[in-house]
This record gives structure tokens, C-alpha cells and sequence, in this order.
């Protein structure tokens, strides 16, 4: 009896000291899981990345973790089943941080060889200070370094993402930009889902 009570006290403290996972917050129905990952200096960029979470988070069984791209970890990528990337755009590429970000998933997550992303979901979001500035263009860099991991990647918000100008006529994020982020985050998560239940119905006798 006093051994059976022990061992019940011990794994109550490990359920207690063990660090809980980014998406343990009672997600027994979730089916999908999507990583928003952004670089924001200004806050702009981190208001897209908020609206495209609130858009993932509409689609039922959705379950959303939104962190700046020097905060995720290795966990937190190969356990999401979409990625979602936003970058500022710095002399019309993306800014350094989300370079490195990319650059990370090989020389700290190890990607390579094995293509730990391979058949995820990928998409991009920006924002920019003048309307020509580099938008599509950074917006295309993300979607390439997702394609070179074999990612599947999806556009939504706009022809290859969600962007945002934020300077002259149109400062700050407005109501129409903010509506493009969310309808990146709702077509992110229904796509994941069709995939993930596609790949179910094909394993399933």
C-alpha cells in the first residue's frame, strides 16, 4: 500500500516539474497544429503574425503557437504540422533574423538529410513601408526556403501571402490588411486539415 502511494506521489511531482509542451493546453480534439514564427522591431510585423493566429485558431481543432523566430526550438517546429513565417522587408529581402531562422533548421534542428519538414504546410506573411518595396520578393524568399525543404507551401491573404504597407497614404496595419492575416491563418488551417485527414483515410483499412 505505502509502495503503490509512493509511486503515485513521485509521478505527480515529475507531471509537476517536467516543463509542459507549447501545445499542452488541453488539445485532446486538435488535429492540427500551426507555428506562427515572425521578427518584429517596430510591433507591425508581430500585429499580422497576432491576426494570422486569429484566423488559424477559427478553423475547429486548430490549435495555434505564436513565437518571434529566435524563440522557437526544435520541438516546437517538427511537432507543428503547418509553419507560418513573417519577416519585415530590409532592403526588399527578408530581415537578418528570419534568414538565420532558416539557416537554424540545419545547423541546430538538423533538417538535413533526412527533410524533418518534408510534406508540412508552409506560408508567408509581410510588411513593408512603401507599396513596391519588396513585399512579394520577401514574401518569396520565405517560400523558397520552405520549398527546399519540401514543405507544401500555400499563399492566402493575397497571391503569396498576407502583407501589410505601413508607411505614407497607409500607416500602420489597417482594418483590410489585418483581414488579409487572418484569412491566412483560416486557409493555412483548413488546408492542413484536408491534408491530414487525406493522409488518415489512405493508412486506414
Amino acid at each position: 500500500m505505502r509502495n503503490t502511494f509512493s509511486i503515485r506521489l513521485v509521478l505527480l511531482l515529475v507531471e509537476f516539474l517536467l516543463p509542459a509542451s507549447p501545445w499542452a493546453l488541453d488539445q485532446s480534439g486538435a488535429d492540427v497544429r500551426v507555428l506562427v514564427a515572425y521578427y518584429s522591431q517596430t510591433g507591425l510585423t508581430g500585429k499580422m503574425a497576432q491576426g494570422v493566429t486569429e484566423g488559424a485558431r477559427e478553423v475547429e481543432g486548430t490549435v495555434v503557437i505564436l513565437k518571434r523566430v529566435e524563440q522557437v526550438t526544435a520541438a516546437d517546429l517538427f511537432s507543428a504540422d503547418a509553419v507560418v513565417v513573417g519577416s519585415p522587408v530590409y532592403w526588399a529581402n527578408m530581415a537578418g533574423p528570419v534568414k538565420a531562422f532558416f539557416d537554424d533548421w540545419q545547423l541546430k534542428f538538423g533538417v538535413f538529410p533526412e527533410f524533418k519538414m518534408r510534406d508540412k504546410v508552409g506560408a508567408a506573411f509581410t510588411t513593408g513601408g512603401q507599396v513596391s518595396g519588396g513585399k512579394e520578393v520577401t514574401m518569396l524568399t520565405i517560400l523558397a526556403a520552405m520549398l527546399a525543404n519540401q514543405m507544401i507551401v500555400v499563399g492566402g491573404g493575397g497571391a503569396f501571402g498576407a502583407s501589410a504597407t505601413t508607411e505614407g497614404d497607409s500607416p500602420g496595419i489597417n482594418a483590410k490588411e489585418l483581414e488579409d492575416a487572418k484569412a491566412l491563418g483560416k486557409r493555412v488551417a483548413k488546408v492542413t486539415r484536408v491534408l491530414k485527414q487525406g493522409r488518415r483515410s489512405r493508412v486506414t483499412p
